[in-house]
Formats: structure tokens, C-alpha cells, sequence
């Protein structure tokens, strides 16, 4: 399929919305209402009867409510009674595209299920036509359970950042990096060219899409590879995505190849920095952490899909109180198998709990703030989104908590953490666009998107 940049060019405003006089200082144009406030600011406490005042793509101004408001004409008002008002989730570490292999090749260790079956699978069937669509699915299912930024990398992603565009999601999109021939990149020595024309395309293409750079591991990249792509991420000012130390084979296979543990490793190669973004990280030792924290590594932790392939527990309670900048992602739908962070948040804080035999850790609290504010930092939007301010973007949404399993509500982040689901979300707002209100997707087409999904899985199927 063709990238029409035109197209994409038209899309960035409504024509008819140009016509229209801008709203004053006076004149917001939403404004959510009625509901619990949980900002996720550094020592705020939720605030009711809130109203979140948006305008443009910013938040101007939060109140309380009298109950006796009146709004200019042309404000849309969410009503917002009975629910939480919270910043969106952001998903740090996700192959959005991999929705189309959802269920595909389900327990098998890591290495059988990656060599085995995925990496033939995608030879095979990933092209424009499949990572456009499997990206929109995972669009639609994000959307769907309150996710409003993500963090991704694959392969054709270019097309990616057409479906993700086309969504409304805020996104950090990477090519994948990979030392064998790989989808879209047949020949491995043009990998970094493919990589740098990536970034030189899409660099400033949209205020709601980061292109990067994603090595896919120190296993699979060779010295090379991995120094030029911190290079160019320098350079550029970008983020650089890993998988760190996964399994314990993985770190077995360094040690013996270089004498090193992984993280010693990459230190040696100048890759720790704080623009560097490893995923997983479950086998590191003491000094591997120090040297993780000391450097300002930001790391994404990743429990259901670690849990499935039966990766092992990353030491994430010990990461949080080192001051390392932790997120939460679901990793891509063949290992998860859904992209709901809600349920994603849930697993993170009771794994905790059973992996250090301690009740109080990882408290509800910590972990949503994973999946918000330090979601945030993983994507190096700390100042822009993250938590409900004045001034910040308004990457917002509102949780129904009028359901039997949420009642009754003595805590609402305890709440959010161990009873909701994404199922739970009735609206989504991304940078002061409405893409779901009272779970109408005002954005996508779910019915044709989820047809045309099917039709490539019946090909993968057959």
C-alpha cells in the first residue's frame, strides 16, 4: 500500500473547523464535569464535584462544581457524575501491530514461541497492508481501555504512524532494528539506513508523533548496530528503545559472547543514558541496577507477558525506590494477550506483592502512577501530560464507576488499581480531541477494521 503524504498532510486539520472563530479566554470547548478528580499531580488529593475546563489541546482551568453552571453556546459538556476524572494511561512498551497475531502461537517458552513461530510468521504475512490494519485494532482497543499514549516498536512503521494518525493517540513510533533480514528490511547491513530515513520523515511530521529507533535486543544486534543507533538517537534528540535482559538465556548468551552481563555491557558500548528505554529488565543484578539508576535509565515494566512466557519477575519495587523512572506496558498481543493497562496495573501491583512477600508493596498508588506520570517521563513528556494541570495537554479520560464491582467506593485508586477494568472507561480525550465519547469511537470504524483484521488472520490461520 502507498503512503500518500498528502493525505496525511490534510489530515492534520479539518478544513471546516478552519472557518470558525476561535473560542476566547471565556469560551472553553469542553468541559468535563460532575465527576471524582484524581490529577496524579505530586501530593494532590482527589478533588469531587470536579470540572476540567479544555481548550485548544491544553487544560485552562480546573474548579469545583456549584451544580448551577451554565456554558457558552457550542461548549461540549461531558458529564462526568458518578465516574473518575484521570489523566490517560500511557502503554511505555507495546507492538501494536501484533494484534493480528493475537492467540496465534500461545504457551510455548520464549525462545520456541520468538524463533519458532513469530519471527516466521511476520516473514511471512507483515507487510503495508497488515501492520495498518493490526495497528488500527490496537487502536481501537487502547482507545476502548483509556489508553492515550503509547510507546511502539515494529516493523513497517511507517504504517504505524498512518493508523496511529488516524486514531488521535499520542505516540513514541520506532523501526525496528534487528540484525537479520526482517519485514520490510530484507538486506540487515540497510537496517540504520532504513531506521535514519524513518526518522528524517517523520521527525515533526505531527505535535502527537515521535519517531525512534527500537533495537530489538543486545542478542539480536551486534556492537554496531547498537552504537550507531544510540549515535543517531543522540543526534537527533530521540529516544532509543531495547528489550534488556528478558530471559536468562538471553544473559547467559552475552556473558559467554562478551564476558559481560548485559547491562555492563551496553555501559561499555555508551549506550546507558536517559535516552536509552529497556523493557523487561527482569534478570539484573545489584550492580546492573546501580549502574541502570545511576545512568537514568527509563525502564518499562512488562508483567503479563512476562508471566506467560515465563520471563520471570522483574525486581521493579527495588527499581521505584532506587528513583529509576519506571512505566508499565502490555508488550504486543502474541504474548499478552490484550493491551487493557488496567488489567495490565492489577497484575504488576499483586505480582509485586508475591514476588517480595510483602502485602504493602507496590501499592495502588506507585503503580498508577506508573501507568500515568512516569508513563509520561518514559516518553519524555513529563511537562506536557501525564497529570491533570493547568497549562498541560488535555490527554484525559473518565471511568464509569456507577457498576456493581466498583461500588462501594472508599478509595479510587485502590479502586482503579484492583477492582476496574478498561471496559470501565465510558470517554477519551487526546490532546483536546474527543476519540470516544460514552464508548462511541468518534475516530475509527470498529466494525471495519475488526472485519478486515479477520480476514488476515484467516490467511495467517490457514
Amino acid at each position: 500500500m502507498k503512503i500518500r503524504i498528502r493525505d496525511l498532510d490534510m489530515a492534520r486539520t479539518n478544513p471546516r473547523e478552519k472557518d470558525k472563530p476561535g473560542p476566547t479566554e471565556d469560551h472553553p470547548d469542553i468541559v468535563i464535569k460532575g465527576g471524582t478528580l484524581l490529577s496524579m499531580a505530586e501530593g494532590e488529593s482527589p478533588v469531587d464535584r470536579a470540572r476540567v475546563f479544555i481548550k485548544g489541546d491544553r487544560i485552562v482551568d480546573i474548579k469545583t462544581s456549584d451544580g448551577a453552571e451554565r456554558y457558552p453556546e457550542g461548549t461540549e459538556v461531558i458529564d462526568a457524575e458518578n465516574s473518575v476524572i484521570m489523566p490517560g494511561l500511557i502503554n511505555a512498551h507495546s507492538h501494536t501491530a501484533m494484534t493480528i497475531f493475537r492467540g496465534y502461537a500461545d504457551d510455548l517458552p520464549l525462545k520456541q514461541w520468538l524463533f519458532d513461530k513469530i519471527f516466521p510468521a511476520e516473514a511471512e504475512h507483515l507487510n503495508h497492508e497488515t501492520v495498518y490494519w493490526g495497528t488500527l485494532l490496537g487502536c481501537l482497543e487502547m482507545i476502548a481501555s483509556g489508553t492515550t499514549g503509547l510507546v511502539d516498536g515494529y516493523f513497517f512503521p511507517e504504517d504505524t504512524v498512518r493508523a496511529v494518525h488516524k486514531s488521535g493517540l499520542r505516540a513514541l513510533i520506532a523501526q525496528g532494528v534487528i540484525d537479520f533480514p526482517a519485514p520490510g528490511v530484507s538486506d540487515p547491513e540497510e537496517n540504520l539506513i532504513t531506521g535514519w530515513k524513518f526518522l528524517e520523515r517523520w521527525r515533526g511530521f505531527s505535535d502527537l508523533i515521535t519517531p525512534g529507533l527500537f533495537c530489538h535486543s543486545p542478542v539480536t544486534c551486534s556492537d554496531k548496530t547498537l552504537k550507531t543507533s544510540m549515535e543517531i538517537s543522540n543526534d537527533l534528540s530521540l529516544p532509543l528503545q531495547i528489550h534488556l535482559s528478558e530471559t536468562s538465556e538471553e544473559v547467559e548468551e552475552i556473558v559467554k559472547r562478551t564476558g559481560q552481563r548485559p547491562v555492563h555491557y551496553l555501559n561499555g558500548l555508551g549506550l546507558l543514558n536517559d535516552g536509552l528505554i529497556a523493557a523487561h529488565s527482569i534478570h539484573l543484578d545489584d550492580e546492573e541496577m546501580e549502574l541502570l539508576a545511576g545512568n537514568d535509565v527509563r525502564i518499562v515494566h512488562v508483567p503479563e507477558s512476562n508471566m506467560k512466557l515465563s520471563s520471570g519477575v522483574a525486581r521493579v519495587s527495588e527499581m521505584v525506590k532506587m528513583g529509576l523512572t519506571v512505566g508499565i506496558g502490555t508488550d504486543g498481543c502474541a504474548s499478552n494477550n490484550n493491551l487493557d493497562l488496567f488489567q495490565e496495573m492489577d497484575t504488576a501491583a499483586k505480582l509485586g506483592k508475591v514476588f517480595t512477600v510483602d502485602p504493602v508493596d507496590m501499592d495502588a498508588r506507585t503503580v498508577l502512577r506508573m501507568a500515568t506520570s512516569r508513563g509520561a517521563k518514559i516518553m519524555g513528556l513529563e511537562k506536557e501530560t501525564g497529570s491533570i494541570e493547568k497549562g498541560k495537554k488535555a490527554d484525559i479520560i473518565v471511568v464509569d464507576m456507577d457498576r456493581p464491582h466498583l461500588v462501594p467506593l472508599y478509595d479510587p485508586i485502590s479502586t482503579l488499581v484492583y477492582s476496574a477494568s478498561g471496559a470501565d472507561v465510558k470517554d477519551v480525550i487526546v490532546n483536546g480531541r474527543i476519540l470516544m465519547k460514552d464508548r462511541i469511537f468518534l475516530t475509527l470504524d470498529q466494525e471495519e477494521i475488526m472485519e478486515r483484521v479477520r480476514a488476515i488472520s484467516r490467511d495467517i490461520g490457514s
